[in-house]
């Protein structure tokens, strides 16, 4: 009488693909890929590195001379000794706040319609195919979107609110993105449960979807906003300063309405200039520009590993 053993049943064949899964050579081309990424990473934080280190080494005259003083002195293309960086953080600063008014709303919305009221339809596809080619344009189109449009055509002027609204319509399509990216990585099963407990569309949404999503719109949004903070072209297209830029007594709204800068017309203007003095000053405010950019990066990163969620 024959018994029935697991290897006359396909045992030995389960046993032999096992094996053949786990063994060290089909580990091999996942280590290679790892090793690989792993390098590129190595590789790309020790360019970074290396900018950092070298800015700093070509601006180290001018914080060894001026220190605090070369933060607090306006923009001037003139003299190496009195130009600082003071009015282009400040317009820095007041573009990042525009884009955050304008475009992360608007980008908020729409990714919230194109995830859970549009669905699948032609619309909503073709849609996503235009956002996704128009986060790859080139900022300079922006740039002249900005003075044919806001400038021109809806007489905005050159100022900073022409700027700012130049470089929310650049980052709007990256904010879509990234912000539907997060509302798809939403389970199924939390609408679902609020849809059984008889909440509508909108309360599903506004109490359970975006709640779940707002880690990575967070992240979305501040990575977003440290490209706008990065961005020269559209600026410098829209009438940023890049001369001596000086306030004086001006109230709030009269300096809104008139000339503006940011730091990188700040950086494109001292680099303009000749002379070993002004290459120093270019490189410090290449400088305040990155360190500012990296912080950015790094409260995006902070706040992704605060509040993410696992599902």
């Amino acid at each position: 009488m024959a018994f029935t053993t697991p290897e006359s049943t396909g045992g030995r064949t389960a046993r032999s693909m096992t094996n053949g899964l786990t063994s060290q050579r089909s580990k091999t081309p996942g280590r290679v890929i790892e090793a690989t990424l792993i390098g590129a990473l190595g590789l790309t934080m020790l360019v970074l590195l290396v900018l950092v280190v070298d800015l700093f080494h070509r601006s180290w005259p001018v914080w060894r001379d001026r220190g605090v003083g070369f933060l607090t002195d306006g923009l001037n293309a003139s003299s190496a000794d009195q130009a600082g960086v003071s009015s282009a953080i400040t317009g820095t600063i007041v573009l990042c706040l525009i884009v955050a008014v304008v475009a992360f709303p608007l980008g908020i919305a729409c990714a919230v319609y194109l995830e859970e009221y549009a669905g699948r339809s032609r619309f909503a596809m073709l849609t996503r195919v235009n956002v996704r080619n128009l986060a790859g344009v080139p900022s300079i189109v922006y740039g002249l979107l900005g003075l044919a449009v806001f400038v021109n055509v809806m007489g905005v002027g050159r100022n900073v609110f022409a700027g700012g609204l130049a470089l929310s319509a650049l980052v709007l399509p990256i904010v879509v993105i990234t912000a539907s990216e997060a509302l798809r990585a939403v389970p199924r099963s939390i609408r679902e449960g609020a849809f059984g407990v008889g909440a509508t569309p909108w309360e599903t949404i506004r109490s359970h979807v975006l709640p779940a999503a707002a880690p990575g719109i967070l992240t979305g949004t501040v990575i977003a906003l440290a490209r706008a903070a990065g961005e020269a072209a559209p600026i410098l297209l829209v009438g940023a300063a890049t001369g001596l830029l000086a306030t004086g007594d001006a109230g709030i709204i009269d300096r809104l309405s008139g000339p503006f800068t940011g730091l990188p017309a700040a950086i494109f203007s001292y680099a303009r200039q000749t002379g070993d003095d002004f290459r120093a000053v270019t490189a410090a405010a290449s400088l305040v520009l990155l360190v500012l950019v990296l912080a950015m990066n790094s409260f995006a990163i902070w706040l992704r590993n605060r509040y993410e969620r696992k599902w």
